[in-house]
Formats: C-alpha cells, structure tokens, sequence
C-alpha cells in the first residue's frame, strides 16, 4: 500500500512511522497509509515556514489571487473524487460530503478575490503638517490545528485567508481524517505554492501539535477542536505572547415555540440535530418547546426519524452515515445511559447498530422529560443524540436557551417576528438562526460564536483578516 508522506519545506517527506486511514462504516476498508511525523519533522517544518515568509509577504496581491484562484478551482473539479474519500474516511453521507468540498472550492476562490481588496486608511493627524495611514501587513507563520468532523471545508477556511493575505502555513490535520487534508495538501503543491510557504506535517497532537502552539517561531495559531484542548493551547500562546484563535465547542438551542410551523420546527431539528451524524459543533442538541406545541412536535420527530436510514454513506438511500470511530461511538452510548440514570426518557433509538459491514452505526436518540441541569443538556456529546425541554412560553424558552456555558449557535422557530426580533438580540450565541437549522452557515459572512465557545477573532468571510494580520499606523510630515 502507498505510504501518503507529509510536505515540509517544498518536498514529501516520509515520516517516523505511518497511521491506517480506517473506513468507519467499513472496518475491512483501509483507505490508506499515511506518514506521521515527529517533533524534529515539525520543527523542520515551522523553519521553512519562517525562511519562506519574507519573500511570500511581499509578493504581490495578483499572483496570490491566482494562486487561490487555482487551488478552488481544481478543488470543485475534483469535487465528486474528493467527496467520496471524505465520506469513506469521515462517515457523512456522500451528498454532504460532496457538499462540503465544494464550500473548501468556494471558499478559497471567494479569499482570490477579497485578496485584492486589502483596504487601509489615510487621515489627517490632529497633529498640523502630518498624514496618518494606517495598513494591515501580514500576521508570519500560522500554526493550523483542524478536527475531524470537517476535514476539508475547515482547514480550507484557515489557510485561504492565510495564504491570501502574505503568511506561510504549518497545518496538522486530525489524526482520524488525513486523507481529505493530504488530498487538499496536494492540489495547494500542484497550483504552484512557493517552497515553504504551505506545509503539512501528519500526526498527534501530543508531538506535532504541541511543537506548533510551543514553537516561538509560530506568531498565530488557529485551533478548531475541544474545549479542553482549546483551553491549553490558549494558556501556552498567550504565555509566549502569540496569537490565537479558537473554535470549541457548541451545546445549540432550537427554540420551537407554539406558533411556529411545525413541519419546519420538525426539519430544522432533525437537520441541525441529526444530519452529520450529529458530528457538528453547530448542531443543535438541545430542542427547547414550548407547552403548547411540546406533544405535536415529539409525536411528528418520532415519526419523522423513524423515515431516517442509518448506513453506508456511498449508498443513495442513506441519510445519517457512522459515528467517526470506536472511540466516539462509546462516548455516545455511555451519555444515553448517563441520560436514562439522570432520569431522562428515551423515546426513540440510541443504540448500536449491526448492519452489513462492521461499523460504527448508532441509531439516532431523542430523550424527553428533560432538564437544563442534567449533564446531557450541559456537556457536548458531539453525536445523533438530542433531548427536548419543555418551556413555559417564550421568555422562559430564551432563558433555557441562554442557560449554557457555550455561546455558538442558536435558532428559534416561529411565525412571530416580535419574538424572532427579540431572540436574535437577546440570544447568547454567536450565530442565531431564525426557522432554519443552526447548522450550516455561509463562507463569505464571519463564523464563531461567545462564552466557552470561541476565543479571539471570527473566522471566514473579510472577518479573517482580523486574526491574519496586524495594524500597522505610520506617520509622515506633509
């Protein structure tokens, strides 16, 4: 089997040791072998990253357009190839697969263009006889640690921007999913990315990650992953003074109150709550209903989710794919039970399923007869798994909503605009979506979210350019 090698200082390289790229709807199915490297490997790869910068941010704004321009484009050709080995290597069905390498196409075709809009400012000093201007000037070298559950759209999102405005890139990709990452990594070195510029080094977080958020060679990092994680990489960046940027974690409200459709109450909790397998930091596993619609709505999920098949996600008729490995799929069924303990009532699913090939296939779970206080409304599982609380009415509604350490993303489903209004002003998320499901979100507008969610500068959209650059303010005697 072909050994996939990592890419350091414009060369493939091959690592200290190789991973199995496991298929998990299909434990029989090796996808690949790919390299892991050490820490000296990393090191290696932040120095051609630091020789590299100096020519890289000053070349000029058009042929790095076009360098962008390229890598989107054969992104989206190759978006059928590409989506069936993310959806074999991750487990999201095949169409939101497909779906998510054409928003990693689209994404860094939109970051060409907005290259060559870098917009600075020119003032007059309150000083006479001085102008003021101030410019953005690239950030130096970013350090990119990815999760698993987007293998391609989010590393797509961090080194867009990143190449676009003049920084070189040291990006680790998820243990569980390096195939989308080297695919990607593949199509940045054949549109023509300058030696040292871009650089992938595969392996553990414990060595290659570590070596990157620790690397005073590495000015930024942007870390997308778990709170826990998150959090540490935060206290190392900021004891060395370097820029960080975080991603964490999400515990969604949908807010469905009793004037809402309820066929769209019903659609947007199942996408946002089911669809990826549940695998999405923007899923909404807290379903918040209020008393008046509280029977219909669970009734109609029930019958809705009985429609739903959990399989291969290459098969047509497959709607929710596999948990992404052993690992998470335990974590799963242990909080189905820590919710049956709690005294929450399972009314549909939660187990493990035994299909045609040896996989790690859960049927989705819906509790109800819950409260905002049990560990399964205040911890993020990160699977098909959703629990309704029942509100009073509206405010009660927004203040279970708001009852969360996490701040991401938020929706409500209603046919009043008085409280759709008010729940977008007064909802503690980053994101609020109003009868559509909290997750799924345009490339070209800022994605993060407040409190244990996110920490420092939004990403994607012009929103980027706050975390990879700087302001520089220069003064010159007229």
């Amino acid at each position: 089997m072909t050994i996939k090698k990592n890419y350091i200082a414009g060369e493939w390289v091959e690592g200290v040791s190789t991973t199995r790229n496991v298929n998990p709807a299909d434990t029989s199915d090796i996808i690949a072998e790919y390299a892991t490297a050490d820490a000296e490997q990393t090191k290696a790869a932040v120095d051609a990253a630091r020789a590299a910068y100096p020519a890289w941010s000053q070349v000029g704004i058009q042929q790095r357009s076009e360098l962008l321009d390229r890598i989107g484009q054969a992104i989206l050709d190759r978006k059928q190839e590409l989506g069936e080995l993310l959806a074999r290597e991750e487990g999201k069905s095949l169409p939101e697969a497909i779906g998510e390498v054409g928003r990693a196409g689209q994404i860094f075709k939109y970051f060409s263009g907005e290259v060559l809009q870098m917009r600075g400012e020119l003032q007059p000093s309150v000083r006479p006889g001085l102008d003021a201007s101030v410019t953005r000037e690239p950030l130096g070298v970013i350090g990119m640690i990815t999760p698993w559950n987007f293998p391609i759209a989010i590393p797509a999102w961090k080194i867009a921007p990143a190449l676009a405005y003049g920084n070189c890139v040291v990006f680790k990709p998820a243990e569980l999913v390096p195939g989308s990452a080297h695919a990607l990594a593949e199509i940045i070195v054949e549109a023509g990315v300058p030696s040292g510029v871009f650089n992938l080094v595969m392996g553990p977080g414990r060595v290659v990650g570590d070596v990157i958020v620790n690397n005073t060679q590495v000015d930024g990092i942007s870390f997308t992953g778990s709170v826990a994680t998150g959090r540490n990489i935060a206290a190392a960046a900021v004891g060395r003074m370097a820029k960080v940027q975080l991603e964490m974690g999400g515990k969604n409200p949908l807010v469905v109150l009793d004037d809402a459709d309820l066929n769209t109450a019903v659609e947007c909790a199942i996408n946002g709550a089911f669809f990826s397998t549940g695998q999405r930091c923007t899923a909404s596993s807290r379903l918040i209903v209020t008393e008046g619609i509280h029977d219909r709505f669970v009734e109609a999920m029930v019958d809705r989710l009985k429609t739903l098949k959990v399989g291969n996600p290459l098969d047509a008729a497959t709607h929710i794919g596999p948990v992404v490995d052993e690992r998470q799929l335990q974590q799963n069924l242990d909080y189905v039970e820590i919710a049956k303990e709690e005294g929450a009532k399972l009314i549909f699913g939660g187990e493990q399923l035994q299909l045609e090939t040896e996989g790690f296939f859960q049927q989705p779970a819906l509790f109800v007869d819950t409260t905002s206080d049990m560990r399964i409304n205040r911890e993020e599982v990160f699977g098909p798994v959703a629990t309704v609380i029942k509100a009073r009415d509206y405010e009660h509604a927004l203040e279970l909503a708001n009852d969360t350490e996490f701040g991401l993303s938020a929706g409500i489903v209603t046919q009043s605009l008085k409280n759709a209004t008010h729940f977008k002003r007064h909802s503690q998320a980053g994101m609020v979506m109003v009868n559509v499901p909290t997750a799924g979100v345009d490339y070209h507008v800022p994605f993060g979210g407040r409190k244990g969610s996110s920490y420092g500068a939004r990403e994607q959209g012009s929103y980027a350019r706050e975390f990879y650059t700087t302001v520089k303010t220069a003064y010159t005697l007229a």
